[in-house]
Formats: structure tokens, C-alpha cells, sequence
């Protein structure tokens, strides 16, 4: 067997691998060990170079791997390399290989001018480059607003600005799209940097496209005319700096010795898609015009870079009964597609998108005023067609002006900032695994720069709440750090101007509500990103911002109660409320869940206070924290613990917060609910989130287990039955007939009711963090079972290593268990069902260390195979209730062959058992069956 060799990986500055030209005010350091025989780190050295020399040295200490901030000078636009040195309690010692950074222009001046351009047709920027010598290294420091993309053409003194998809083919400048990103322009505008030193080894073109995007064109609720809310015209400023082999330098920047021309490209808009006309004549070039900069201030990138990370090939070419054709991808994502055509000069080629089919035919109505289109007016040759300037969210595509159109013309190009997967989750059954992979593609469809309610409507803006409910779940499935932190920074930037107020949407796009639950993403991701990867930079750079929103809403709540008399979304789309399934409101008091929250984030910015060493604001929060629970519980409850608002969210938000005094009365009061309400969930935006925790901390996990199994609505599988690929908005957003349940607010692809998936890591898997760990550093393993999954195989790559937790019954009562403990880390096994006996194995390593039936463990592989105490697999019969017989996709299959009507059964006989009901319908049923029945049942489930 060949000998492991201990490796230092993903070697990270700020969370991210060798960053160029990113905001780095001040470096933050983190790797990990893998395949050490030692279990932990005892002392690690870290080196920081510059061109060779070394610019600090940590010499060997006690480093948190997790984070090692190092108070650097940086310089501007300079390449600095890294090395970090570990040693184990084995004593092992490995290095790192050679890592980098680096810094963009810090703050420098620009050898530049804003140029730039307002008409129709998008303008083609341009200047030719001839190196003078040869070039050691080149940079172009760029931002182009609205949207942008850069193009290099060597050996070529001027450009066609008619063949933009040539440009983009051979000649694009990295592979980022939609740049420089979203976010609140009057405050910050962002520059990217790209390396371009293999593209001027000669002489050639640079040239740059510009287009509308958030800044310059229609978005947002507040203009309904469309009008633009930040931009006054597209703008450009582009730096690039040439390095020669001699140490000489020379700088080309924008200014009027810039050509303008303009491409074919007509109509470019982040909600209606883009134009572009091939039969357009070319403009001559002219001198490019200085425009006055964006208002905000320039800085280096905090956006991840927005790519094509899946190519997917049509599943099926359709025609419909209405005599369209569509293509199918299989699958709702957001992103753009390619489109290979060769149709006669003039013709019109139109392609729309949507997100379903309606009686087989296409169907866009719950777009709104969003075409989210293509146009294109053929100039007779063949053409690749894909937008520069836009993005969609769809499955099915409408194209028209192509008569031969066949499968392997259109691609469809899944476009999302480029976080890294940590996440992974299977089950032994399918439906759960569609309702995970849904919840994965929710995010990669909404995370295109900002943390989106959807992708495919006249909305796609940052919401809080959705960005909020669904963060440790976001966390759990990919790498958000960095993706959180732009997000979080440009909220900051939001409340400066608003004292301390978080608007609904980040970027505000000029929106001025707020709401609870919405605006306590202020609090509530900063604390969360911080606990999954122990960093409290982020606690630094966001403490203000935690403060101000606490300040802000309990000053409104001091001014007589104003804080819960405002206007709140409160539990959003609940079942519960006024409206019923078509409203929006839950029936859960607003005022309460204010007041809930609003202690919600007191407590979470205490926390905080207490991380940064701020003892003064650390006991004043915690105070408020106090006063304020006893107001809510002055309100909220009776004297005895009953919390007096009788809601499936009220009584989950009591014991999430520990509002009662009485947990096992409130438990057992929320099993009611679920009861008189047929064992379904009436839960919004602010109860579904927390919903399988708190069943299960509650010891209601088989009723959590009946929730994710549920497929009839309202529940998870009920859209997953019903074809769904991503997670929808509303928990009917399609009837069971297959057509929409709504045009004025449906999305297809919303991810709020995707954070069931937290839960599944956390708790079915096992893999939850101690409430005294950051990173993941020490986790409380314990798996809840259930039969009907079949297996669990679960691995997350946290910030210290890779957890993985896989368990499997077999036989009702074989249990198989297996869990890897990283480097560095430790965890605390409680196994299910297991008998006394067992622990005595001291062959076994999980045995080692055993107190009170938990397995200490430390870093290290473990397996388990026993026998457990109890059946794992439930025992139905006659005396179960047919609510819960028909949870059961085998019985609810064999009842409905038995008795065809069994599925119309109303909700108040469901609660009966199927010996009660026969003992009501009397003589009706021959005797001996309720025993055949009793004897069927049992070997089903």
C-alpha cells in the first residue's frame, strides 16, 4: 500500500485562489492539510514575497489555518507570492507550493479618461497598440459601464465593428461576462484586471464593447417608463500598462485619440434581451468623446467573475400544437445559448424563452413586462449567435425565422459567478435527490453576481430575505464567502445614505422599503458566513453595518412601538394567511415577528461585539437583547408559556428563539397544528426555513421526515412530481392539472423553500457544527434515520477539510455508518440506536474515546456495522392513520388499487386510522379483510 504523503491545498488569500487585481485592503491567509498522519496542526510558518524578497515572515507559531491576517503595505499593481510551512503532532512537515496575489492600482491615480457614448447601436471603442520592445508583462485595468467586454486583435490597425460574435470567438479578452457586475453605483464602481501578456507579443487592436446592463438600462421597480436609475450614458476607462524585458514601462489609456464605431448590436436590456441587425451598413470611425465619470467611487473587483460553467445540449426539439418551435434543455437554469444560423439576407430570427409548457404550447405570461427575447436580421452568411449583454432564466426557448432548425443548432449556456462546489448529497431516494440537484441549480441560477429572488422576470434584484433564508444552505453547496462579501459590503454602502436602513434589495435600484426578516440579512449572513468559515474579517468589515440596522429599526421601535407598526412582509407566501393559497400574507403577526427578529440580530451583533473584543457593545446589545424578550414575552404569552398567536411559524419561531418558557408545551402544540391541518405545512419565507431543525429538536423528526416526503401540496416533492427542475416561488406556482397557478408573481426558479437542503446536511446527514465551533473545526455528528431514504452519502468541504457521512439500513434493523473526520478537526458521534454492547469494541477506532454513548473522535476515517435496538424501518397496520398510510408511496400506491377512491378521502377522516373507518362503515367490508389488509401493510413502507 503506498504511503501517504501529507499535502498543504486550497491555498487561498481573501477565499479566493491566486486573485488578481481584487479589493485587498488587507490580505487574510488559509489552507488546509490532507492525507497527514498526524491529526493536527502544532505550529505553521507563513512567507510573503515580492519579486524575491521577503516582505513578512510569521517565523513558526501557533497560526489559525482558518484565517491569518497579515498587516501588510501593498503596493499598487504588484505581484506578491506565498509559502506556508505546517507541522502535525506527528511530526511531519510539509510546504506549500508557490501561491499569488495581486494588487490592483490601490488607490493610484489613472493615466486614463472616461470616454464614452449614448446612442442606439452599441459603440466599439478602439486604439491600436504597437510595443515598442518586447513585453515582459501586460495588464489592462478596465471598467466599461453599463456592460463590457474587451477584445485584443493582433496584426490588424483597425477593427470591424459588424462581426461582434468573430470578435468574441478569437479575439475576447478572458472569459468573464456581464462585467463590471452589479452593484450600487453611486457609491462604488468596480475595475477588473486582466493579465493580457501572451496577447501584445505583437502588435494589434484593443478594443472594448460596450452595452446597457443594470447601470444603463431598464431595471428596477421605481422608473415605469424604464428609465435608467444610475447611468447617464455608457462610459468607459481603461488603463493598459505595458512592462518591457528592459524594466521600461508605457501606459495607453482611454482619451480622444480613441476610435468609436458602432456594431450591429441595437438594443441591449437585462430584462428584454438584446438585437442585433446584420443588414446595418458600417459607421466610419470617429474620435471618442470625455464624459463625465459615475458618480461612485472607482475601486478594485470584490465580484466573482460571472461565467459559462455547464453547456447544455437540447433534450428535445419540439413542436408544439400551436405550430412553434421549441427547444427543451431539460433542465430551468439562468444563463444565454448559442444559435448557429444560415437563414437569406433580411430574414427575422427571434428566439424567446420561458420557464414551462402550458398544454404543450409555449408560455412566458409570468415573465411580466419582461420580452427577455433575441432578435437578429440575417445578413445571409452563417453565424454562431450568442447575446453579449444579457442574460435569461429558462428551460424552453421559442425560435422563429429558423425553418430547419435541428437539436444541435441551440445550446443553452448556464452562466453564475464562479464559486467553487463544496457540497455534496445523495440519498437512496430519487425524488429527494431531484428536490437536492433543484436546490443546487436554484442557486447557480440565482447567484449571477447578486443573491437573486429569480432570474427570469422583470425583478431578478438582490431581496435580503431570499438572500438571508437561504445563506447556510447556500454555504452547505457551494464556496460563498467572497460571494456574501461583495454582497454585504454593497449593503453597507446602501445604509451610509439611509441611517443604518437596509432596503429590501441590494443593490436598492433607488427602493426605499424595508422590512424584518428582509433587512436582518444585515446581521444574520455576516454571522453565518463567519461561522462556516471562521474568518472574522467579515465581522470587521460588517460590525458598522450590524450596528446601524439594530440602531436603526429599535430607534423606530422606541418612537411608540414604530418599528412593529410598519409595514412587513412577515411570513411570505404562507399558506395560513387572509388570501389563502393565492395570498401572499401569512396569518402570523407581523408586529411579532418584528420584535422576534429584531432581538434576533441584537443577539447576533453582541456575538459579534464579543468576537472583535468590543466589551461595551457586547454587553449593550445583549441588554437589548434582554429588554426585549420580555416584551415579546409580555405581549406574546401567557403567564404560564402558551404563546398566544396560534400559527405553525409562531410556535417554530418560539422555539427556534427560546421565547417559551414551556418547550415541550409548545412542541406539543405544533403537532397539533400539523394534525388539524392533515399533516401539512402552512408555512412562508419565515417559517419554512427553520421548519426540519425545530421539528426535529423538538422530537418530531418523523413528522419533518412526513413534510420532505409529502407529495401532495403543499410540499417539496409535490413540485418535483410535477416536473419541476429548479425550486418554485409558490408552493402551488403550478396546479396539479400542470398549469399555472399564477401570472402576477410565479417564478419557476425561486431558492427560499431550497433551504429544506440545510437541514439535510445538517441534521438527516449529521454534519452540524458545534455551537462553540467556527470553520466546521468541531461538529456534533448525529444522523437522523429514516427508512424510506435508504442510504444517506453526504461529503461537505468545509473551510478546514472534507467531512464525509454516509449511512445505510438494510434488513429493518442492520445499520451501516461512515464518517471522515478532517485534519485539525473533532467530532462528537452519537449513532443511532445502537446497543450498549457495542461501544466495547475497542478493535474499532470510533470506540477509542467513549462518554455517555458518544464516540469522541478525532481526524481520521471510522466505520460501524450493528444491529440496532428498534426496527429502522416503521411497522404500518390497520391501526395507523390513513394520512399517514398515504405519506407512503407503496401503500398509498396498493390503497388506491384497493380502493380507488381512498385518495378523495377529506382531510377530517384522514386523521382516522383504517380500522376506525371500517368500524364506521360497518358491515360494508367482508370479513377477513382488515386482517389480509393488516398483513399487506406490514410488509410495505
Amino acid at each position: 500500500m503506498e504511503e501517504k504523503a501529507m499535502r498543504i491545498t486550497n491555498c487561498k488569500v481573501n477565499h479566493l485562489t491566486d486573485p488578481l487585481g481584487y479589493w485587498m485592503e488587507k490580505p487574510v491567509f488559509s489552507w488546509q492539510v490532507e492525507e497527514a498522519s498526524g491529526k493536527a496542526q502544532t505550529k505553521a510558518r507563513l512567507i510573503v514575497c515580492r519579486g524575491g524578497e521577503t516582505v513578512a515572515d510569521t517565523g513558526f507559531g501557533q497560526l489559525d489555518n482558518l484565517a491569518v491576517p497579515l498587516d501588510m503595505e501593498l503596493a499598487p499593481r504588484t505581484r506578491y507570492t506565498w509559502k506556508v510551512t505546517v507541522c502535525t503532532d506527528a511530526g511531519e512537515e510539509a510546504e506549500s507550493g508557490e501561491n499569488w496575489f495581486e494588487t490592483g492600482k490601490e488607490g493610484e491615480s489613472w493615466s486614463a479618461k472616461w470616454i464614452g457614448d449614448s446612442g442606439e447601436r452599441h459603440p466599439l471603442f478602439s486604439r491600436h497598440i504597437a510595443p515598442a520592445k518586447p513585453v515582459k508583462s501586460a495588464r489592462l485595468y478596465i471598467c466599461g459601464l453599463g456592460l463590457y467586454e474587451a477584445y485584443y486583435v493582433p496584426g490588424k490597425d483597425a477593427v470591424d465593428a459588424g462581426s461582434i460574435e468573430s470578435l468574441r470567438a478569437e479575439a475576447k479578452i478572458g472569459d468573464e461576462l456581464l462585467a463590471p457586475y452589479c452593484n450600487n453605483y453611486n457609491e462604488w464602481v468596480q475595475y477588473q484586471t486582466y493579465d493580457v501578456t501572451k496577447q501584445l507579443q505583437e502588435a494589434g487592436t484593443l478594443c472594448v464593447l460596450l452595452g446597457n446592463g443594470w447601470y444603463f438600462g431598464r431595471f428596477g421597480f421605481n422608473d415605469p417608463d424604464g428609465k435608467p436609475y444610475y447611468g447617464k450614458g455608457r462610459k468607459l476607462l481603461a488603463e493598459l500598462r505595458l512592462t518591457y524585458e528592459d524594466g521600461t514601462e508605457v501606459v495607453i489609456g482611454t482619451d480622444e485619440s480613441w476610435q468609436v464605431t458602432y456594431s450591429n448590436i441595437v438594443f441591449s436590456n437585462i430584462y428584454d434581451g438584446e438585437q442585433m441587425d446584420g443588414t446595418l451598413e458600417p459607421v466610419a470611425a470617429a474620435a471618442a468623446k470625455e464624459v463625465e465619470p459615475p458618480k461612485g467611487k472607482l475601486t478594485a473587483r470584490r465580484s466573482l467573475p460571472v461565467k459559462v460553467l455547464e453547456e447544455l445540449p437540447v433534450a428535445e426539439l419540439i413542436h408544439t400544437p400551436a405550430g412553434e418551435t421549441v427547444v427543451d434543455l431539460g433542465q430551468n437554469m439562468a444563463g444565454s445559448f448559442r444559435l448557429r444560423v444560415h437563414e437569406p439576407r433580411g430574414t427575422k430570427i427571434h428566439v424567446q424563452v420561458g420557464e414551462v409548457l402550458q398544454q404543450g404550447c409555449f408560455y412566458r405570461d409570468n415573465l411580466r413586462s419582461a420580452k427577455a427575447e433575441y432578435i437578429y436580421i440575417s445578413d445571409g452568411e452563417e453565424h454562431i449567435l450568442q447575446p453579449c449583454f444579457t442574460f435569461y432564466g429558462y428551460r424552453y426557448a421559442k425560435v422563429e425565422g429558423v425553418p430547419n432548425l435541428k437539436k444541435e443548432d441551440f445550446t443553452g449556456l448556464a452562466m453564475y459567478s464562479a464559486l467553487p462546489r463544496n457540497g455534496w448529497l445523495e440519498t437512496g431516494n430519487e425524488l429527494v435527490n431531484r428536490l437536492i440537484l433543484n436546490t443546487e441549480w436554484g442557486q447557480k441560477g440565482n447567484f449571477v453576481d447578486v443573491p437573486t429572488d429569480c432570474p427570469q422576470r422583470d425583478e431578478r434584484m438582490g431581496w435580503t430575505g431570499d438572500a438571508e433564508v437561504f445563506s447556510p444552505t447556500a454555504c452547505y453547496q457551494m464556496d460563498s464567502y467572497a460571494f456574501f462579501a461583495k454582497y454585504l459590503h454593497d449593503m453597507a454602502t446602501e445604509q451610509k445614505t439611509r441611517e443604518g436602513a437596509v432596503p429590501d434589495v441590494i443593490p436598492s435600484f433607488g427602493h426605499k422599503g424595508i422590512s424584518c426578516a428582509w433587512g436582518d440579512a444585515a446581521c444574520v449572513i455576516p454571522w453565518v458566513v463567519y461561522r462556516f468559515y471562521g474568518d472574522k474579517a467579515i465581522l470587521e468589515e460588517q460590525f458598522d453595518s450590524m450596528k446601524g440596522w439594530v440602531d436603526h429599526i429599535n430607534g423606530l421601535e422606541e418612537q411608540d412601538q414604530g418599528w412593529r407598526k410598519h409595514f412587513h412582509y412577515g411570513d411570505w407566501l404562507a399558506l395560513d394567511g387572509p388570501g389563502g393559497v393565492d395570498g401572499v400574507m401569512g396569518a402570523t403577526e407581523n408586529a411579532f415577528i418584528a420584535l422576534v427578529y429584531l432581538r434576533y440580530s441584537a443577539q447576533l451583533t453582541s456575538k459579534a461585539a464579543g468576537v472583535l473584543g468590543k466589551k461595551e457593545e457586547e454587553a449593550y446589545y445583549a441588554g437589548l437583547a434582554d429588554k426585549l424578550l420580555a416584551a415579546i414575552r409580555h405581549d406574546y404569552f401567557t403567564p404560564s408559556g402558551r404563546c398566544c398567536l396560534d400559527t405553525q411559524t409562531a410556535l417554530l419561531l418560539s422555539l427556534r428563539h427560546g421565547l417559551t418558557v414551556d418547550p415541550e408545551q409548545t412542541a406539543k402544540r405544533l403537532k397539533k397544528k400539523f394534525d388539524d391541518n392533515n399533516g401539512k405545512l402552512q408555512t412562508g419565507f419565515v417559517g419554512t426555513p427553520i421548519l426540519g431543525e425545530e421539528l426535529t429538536r423538538a422530537g418530531l423528526s418523523e413528522l419533518a421526515y412526513g413534510l420532505l416526503f409529502n407529495e401532495e401540496y403543499p410540499g417539496w416533492l409535490y413540485e418535483v412530481k410535477l416536473g419541476a427542475t429548479t425550486i418554485w416561488e409558490r408552493w402551488n406556482s403550478m396546479l396539479e392539472d400542470g398549469s399555472v397557478s399564477s401570472m402576477g408573481m410565479n417564478s419557476f426558479n425561486h431558492y427560499s423553500y431550497g433551504s429544506i437542503v440545510e437541514w439535510m446536511y445538517a441534521y438527516v446527514a449529521g454534519i452540524r457544527q458545534a455551537e462553540d465551533s467556527t470553520g466546521f473545526r468541531h461538529v456534533c455528528i448525529s444522523p437522523v434515520v429514516d427508512s424510506h431514504l435508504g442510504y444517506v452519502d453526504a461529503k461537505y468541504q468545509s473551510a478546514m477539510g472534507l467531512w464525509k457521512v454516509s449511512w445505510k439500513v438494510e434488513n429493518d434493523c442492520h445499520m451501516e455508518l461512515k464518517v471522515t473526520v478532517p485534519f485539525g478537526c473533532k467530532a462528537e458521534l452519537m449513532l443511532p440506536y445502537a446497543p450498549e454492547g457495542l461501544f466495547g469494541d475497542k478493535g474499532n477506532a470510533m470506540f477509542a474515546h467513549v462518554e455517555d454513548g458518544v464516540c469522541y473522535l478525532e481526524a481520521g476515517d471510522y466505520s460501524v456495522s450493528y444491529e440496532a435496538t428498534r426496527p429502522l424501518r416503521k411497522v404500518y397496520s390497520v391501526d395507523t392513520s390513513l394520512r399517514e398510510l398515504l405519506s407512503v408511496p407503496s401503500i398509498r400506491e396498493f390503497l388506491t388499487e384497493k380502493f380507488p377512491q381512498v385518495n378523495q378521502a377529506p382531510d377530517h377522516v384522514r386523521s382516522n386510522s383504517l380500522r376506525d373507518i371500517a368500524g364506521h362503515f360497518g358491515g360494508s367490508m367482508e370479513p377477513g379483510v382488515l386482517e389480509q389488509l393488516d398483513k399487506a401493510l406490514g410488509k410495505l413502507g
